[in-house]
């Protein structure tokens, strides 16, 4: 069966065809093409589960769910909130991008499921703790210090370690009640995990993952020698004290990081995924076989282009979705393909004061659309796609900003300003650092505006468009091409958001009637 994407990409400055080929049944890698990194998998039964990085996010570190490894669904996420403070609520001029809670490690221990993760914003260890996963109720841990990129593991000997650190890493035993560190057992387990990769390394190992298979412990780590790319190390040990012997696992289009899950049939992959650009890191699997007790990644050395697993529909709806917000009337929870941009501020948000409706109302006074709060955002997604909004202005107050976003550090906005009593269509462009930019604005006679932002992945071009409509059909460009860059300031991909701020005074409000995402063909 074969599926072709056509793209008439004039907005971007050129005319380009894509096709995208689904052989019979194989699934394709990428798995998923969007924002999904640092990965943690386990298997229980014949059910799959996942959880990742969002960093800065709310709620954060999405737990997704799989039967066959190929297709996820979001099932729910660790937290509400991981804590309030002025970096997370956006308060005083303070935010937490790039940081936030950092690569997580899922486990499942006697009938437990674990899930741990660190911030460097609040400098703690966290770890939850459920019996069942899938409808979270996470019972929460934290102490301090923040154990850097740390994979916790239960022993068979009933001991429970954890091992974190770059380049030079650190073992330790966590007390029973997963409350710190038992006094004395910290130690160098490994002096310098890069050594396998060479001299020369420009991001020493780290990401560690432990799991111990036919009695052999196996540790994963990511390194990147310099001029090389990223690089999967594994390590070998019988016994957890060592002595470890490791080598270079995996090098093929800097898919690195992550670790390997294995199948009620048998078979084994390994999950890892690769720096993609302004769309962020995405997941790929890896077939793995057993050579002499080692774990042999990929064919001849690569990733595939296709796997023998069930075909894989994309990341709708299962990472991403449209929203009607036609919810219940006595909803006030968003559907979980949602996250909030830094921690949501209830009071100025609602489901249920216009049926059919998110109302975002302006909380304070901000000229920076990054300190903005209550932005709320999905993932983009390749090759490439489109976010649109229908939206309802008319209660805006002089000064307000509302719109859709592609939220990143150089970020684009297309919405409505009202400013001297008339409102007004503006696309804004924050390419250059620091310095967000009104390339364009169109007169607004109407109170209900529909705004769009398309965006190409392919093959790394990262660009964005924007446009307005006045009935939903006949749409206008507005503004000028959005060249999107990853930027390690926010440390994720490219998000759509909704958004509405004041800039004089707050109190405004507007609605949103829905959010449609798909493919752009």
């Amino acid at each position: 069966m074969k599926f072709k994407l056509l793209f008439i990409a004039s907005i971007f400055g050129i005319t380009f065809f894509h096709m995208l080929d689904v052989y019979g049944q194989k699934a394709t890698n990428p798995i998923i093409f969007a924002d999904v990194p640092d990965m943690s998998i386990i298997r229980v039964g014949d059910n799959y589960y996942m959880s990742s990085t969002t960093m800065h996010m709310c709620p954060g570190v999405p737990v997704m769910k799989s039967r066959d490894l190929a297709n996820w669904q979001i099932i729910g996420y660790a937290y509400d909130v991981l804590e309030n403070m002025d970096e997370t609520r956006l308060t005083n001029g303070k935010s937490d991008y790039g940081r936030g809670s950092w690569a997580s490690c899922l486990r499942y221990h006697k009938g437990v499921f674990y899930l741990s993760t660190f911030s460097h914003t609040t400098q703690k260890t966290y770890i939850f703790k459920t019996h069942d996963i899938e409808k979270g109720n996470w019972e929460r841990i934290s102490f301090s210090p923040a154990l850097h990129d740390h994979t916790i593991f239960f022993d068979d000997d009933g001991n429970i370690y954890i091992i974190w650190g770059a380049g030079k890493l650190h073992l330790a035993e966590l007390k029973e009640d997963l409350s710190g560190l038992k006094e004395g057992t910290e130690r160098i387990l490994i002096e310098n995990a890069s050594a396998p990769a060479g001299d020369n390394i420009m991001l020493p190992a780290e990401g560690s993952q432990l799991f111990k298979v036919n009695g052999k412990y196996y540790l994963f780590n990511i390194t990147w020698p310099r001029g090389g790319m990223r690089t999967v190390v594994v390590h070998r040990s019988e016994s957890i004290n060592g002595p470890w012997e490791g080598r270079v696992a995996f090098q093929d289009k800097g898919i690195a990081q992550g670790g390997i899950i294995d199948m009620p049939d048998g078979r084994w992959f390994a999950y890892l995924f690769r720096d993609y650009g302004a769309v962020g890191r995405i997941p790929y699997l890896v077939p793995v076989r057993w050579e002499n007790d080692w774990p042999i990644i990929g064919i001849n050395g690569k990733a595939p282009d296709t796997l023998e697993l069930a075909l894989n529909t994309g990341v709708i709806p299962g990472i991403v979705a449209s929203d009607e917000f036609d919810y219940n009337n006595k909803q006030h929870a968003l559907s979980l393909f949602w996250q909030w941009n830094h921690n949501p501020d209830s009071a100025y948000w609602s489901l249920t004061s216009r049926k059919g409706y998110l109302r975002l109302i302006t909380s304070h006074v901000t000229e920076n659309f990054e300190l903005a709060r209550n932005t709320l955002t999905q993932r983009t997604f390749g090759p490439a796609c489109e976010g649109s909004i229908k939206m309802d202005v008319t209660y805006m107050k002089e000064g307000d900003f509302a719109g859709l976003a592609l939220l990143q550090k150089n970020y684009g906005l297309v919405g409505v300003k009202c400013e001297n009593g008339i409102k007004k269509v503006v696309m804004v462009s924050a390419q250059k650092d620091n310095s967000p930019e009104e390339i364009e604005n169109a007169p607004l006679k109407n109170n209900v505006i529909y705004l769009k932002a398309v965006c190409n992945f392919t093959n790394l071009v990262d660009t964005a468009a924007f446009y307005y409509s006045t009935d939903g059909q006949h749409w206008k460009r507005i503004g000028n091409t959005l060249k999107m860059r990853y930027s390690l300031a926010h440390f994720m991909g490219y998000r759509f958001g909704l958004f509405n701020y004041a800039t004089i005074n707050p109190g405004g409000y507007v609605d949103f009637d829905w959010f449609r995402v798909g493919y752009f063909r």
